[in-house]
């Protein structure tokens, strides 16, 4: 992302994915937080929004962030060598793809419309991928059971 990504108040790119066929332009309104880091990070001379961090370092101080921040909670997960469960800690686990698996998922709770919160990711309506995102969890389903009472 570069500055020119940022146009009126939101960040504007194509995704990877595809630019190919189907180029589709994705536009995410930038939160006052995200506008924070922006701005604590502005240098102009550089073209990119933040310092280039190669994306393994990147996964690395996500990993490190939550460990300082005491963000522990046990998780399951596939042993690829194994293909058994294990349980660890989920900032040992943590990675970029999951932070946007993350937002997108609590969009969502918010939410509920998936072609509104596709339109955030990137994903176009109706899409199979976009499933993989969303959880329906046991508060989703109390929320829904409470309007009926």
């Amino acid at each position: 992302m570069t500055y020119r990504n940022i146009i009126d108040g939101a960040i504007e790119y194509i995704p990877r994915k595809t630019k190919e066929d189907r180029a589709i332009t994705v536009r995410v309104p930038l939160s006052k937080t995200a506008s924070e880091i922006i701005e604590r990070y502005l240098d102009y001379e550089r073209e990119l929004l933040f310092p280039l961090i190669v994306e393994q370092k990147y996964n690395q101080y996500i990993k490190q962030a939550l460990r300082e921040a005491g963000v522990a909670r046990v998780v399951t997960i596939l042993d690829q060598q194994t293909r058994l469960e294990v349980q660890k800690p989920i900032w040992e686990v943590a990675s970029s793809h999951m932070a946007r698996r993350s937002f997108i998922g609590n969009i969502y709770k918010q939410v509920k419309d998936p072609n509104l919160v596709g339109a955030l990711s990137g994903h176009k309506e109706g899409s199979k991928a976009f499933a993989r995102y969303r959880t329906i969890d046991d508060d989703m389903k109390k929320e829904l059971i409470g309007m009926l009472e």
